[in-house]
């Protein structure tokens, strides 16, 4: 059986710590690797060594770093249908759906090669009498990076790429469950020129993040995954002295106006809430049309849709709709909710509870569900379900069903269908979450925005991504520089006015 170790100064190593996690696959539920886990040791001794390495990278050309970002874009083209396949044998998602997890992390690549650009600082010449100020951004240090299994390619890139470009080492402690992409592309950014030690990749799990967070080489964080472990991260690291950004859970919420094109409404909350299974944190799981005409029809649409669904291993062709989630933990819990709902009286207009798929009974797979009539006091309306399960909850108005996306405790992403310019506007600036849709259902902004949400979805000041992470993986330092020009006879040593 494959054993998978760590990625440490440019080569991949065996890990020591005689601790290893299972790697499935998810549509067959068989183990597929064994994962070495880092133990403390190791996660310090890497960091050292990131460290080291960190002194030359950050004092190279911003162009040079750049050069190594437009060489790593090439490879991830070059490598894209061997990184799709390696994605999705270890987490469930379609090859369609891996190529766009790859893709969208490329693209902020894509956006580190203006590193030289993003890091210039500013400069006011004559702020007094042969004075001049100026700023200028330089790396943090040590950087790191904790990521989720439901984007294995993306979201490290989201972490690395803005990270070394600013000049940073960075250590990477990718998820336990999908460990395999990460790895390569360590091996990719080597190839592309990336100094051996500046990226290292440590596999683990609580051990090794309690050891990063506990770390004092390591100057900032970024992590992706679960409320509760992001409050985690964020309390802890930031008591550690730490720069810390953390992005949690969602329950994202999409309004239904009576003048929206319904048949358009319907094929953006299939394609938003039952791709990828669901596990994606931008996912629609709430769906909220106003009036109940509105609400009737627009059921009457998704049924027949959801039902056609087709669900199946990667590997049954490009055609599959959406394949297995990650674990059977995962499972277990959607399906413990979705008997939570119908205990609560929402209506389970379309059940996925018998499904089952032949040759792969032992998969991870979960039908699809519609939930109608669902209210705002249920389990499956608070809760992030992560699964293909759709929750309709009727309003009477557009203020009832503002209200609903605005008191909910996470503010992640949230979307509008309507017609109506007015009604749009109105939603866009009220609305207390990050990313919003307007007739767009998964609001993900392109690599030169930034990405973030509100409330329990976010903690810390910046965005990932775009401007906000070359802000974040960098530190200001302001000059103020004094040439006098004339003096014959000595210097002057009080401090002068401006004048």
């Amino acid at each position: 059986m494959q054993e998978i170790g760590h990625w440490i100064n440019g080569k991949i190593v065996a890990g020591t710590s005689g601790r290893f996690a299972d790697v499935f696959n998810p549509a067959t539920g068989e183990v597929q690797a064994k994962l070495a886990l880092a133990s403390k040791a190791e996660l310090d001794a890497a960091t050292a060594e990131a460290a080291l390495a960190q002194v030359k990278w950050g004092a190279t050309n911003p162009q040079r770093r750049a050069r190594v970002m437009m060489a790593m874009v090439g490879l991830l083209n070059r490598d894209m249908d061997k990184l799709a396949e390696a994605l999705s044998r270890e987490h469930g998602k379609t090859i369609p759906d891996a190529k766009g997890d790859i893709q969208r992390g490329l693209e902020v690549i894509e956006f580190c090669i203006g590193a030289p650009h993003l890091l210039k600082g500013e400069f006011t010449d004559s702020a007094g009498p042969g004075i001049d100020m100026y700023s200028m951004r330089q790396p943090i240090g040590v950087a790191a990076g904790i990521t989720p299994f439901n984007f294995p390619a993306m979201i490290p890139l989201w972490k690395m790429g803005p990270a070394l470009a600013c000049g940073n080492a960075f250590i990477l402690k990718p998820s336990e469950r999908a460990p395999s992409v990460p790895m390569m592309l360590a091996a990719l950014f080597k190839e592309a020129g990336l100094p051996d030690g500046v990226l290292q990749v440590i596999n683990g799990d609580k051990d090794a993040v309690d050891a990063i967070l506990d770390n004092e080489t390591i100057s900032g964080i970024g992590f992706v995954g679960s409320t509760p472990i992001a409050q985690y991260i964020y309390a802890r690291g930031t008591a550690n002295g730490k720069r810390v950004q953390c992005f949690g859970g969602a329950k994202n919420h999409m309004i239904i106006m009576p003048d929206a094109d319904l048949d358009q409404a319907a094929d953006a909350l299939v394609g938003a809430g039952y791709g990828a299974a669901g596990e994606r944190c931008m996912a629609i799981s709430v769906a909220v049309p106003v009036g109940k005409a509105t609400a009737d029809a627009l059921v009457a649409r998704l049924i027949p849709r959801i039902e056609k669904l087709k669900v199946g291993p990667y590997t049954a062709g490009n055609d599959v709709d959406y394949g297995p989630v990650v674990t059977a933990a995962a499972k277990a819990n959607i399906m413990k909710l979705i008997e939570t709902g119908v205990a609560q009286g929402a209506d389970l207009v379309v059940d996925g509870r018998d499904f089952s798929l032949q040759g792969y009974e032992e998969g991870f797979f979960v039908g699809p569900h519609l939930f109608d009539n669902v209210t705002t006091d249920m389990d499956i309306y608070r809760k992030e379900i992560f699964g293909p399960v759709l929750s309709v909850v009727r309003s009477d108005s557009y203020e009832a069903a503002l209200k609903m996306a605005m008191d909910h405790e996470y503010g992640n992403g949230t979307a509008i269908f309507t017609r109506d310019g007015d009604t749009a506007r109105d939603f866009a600036a009220r609305v207390n979450v990050g990313m919003i849709g307007i007739n767009v259902p998964i609001p993900v902004p392109l690599a030169y925005h930034t990405f973030g949400g509100w409330k329990k979805s976010s903690f810390g000041d910046l965005n990932q991504h775009g401007p906000d992470a070359f802000r974040f993986y960098t530190r200001t330092k302001t000059i103020t520089s004094r040439w006098p020009s004339g003096i014959k006879e000595g210097g002057e040593f009080n401090f002068k006015q401006m004048e």
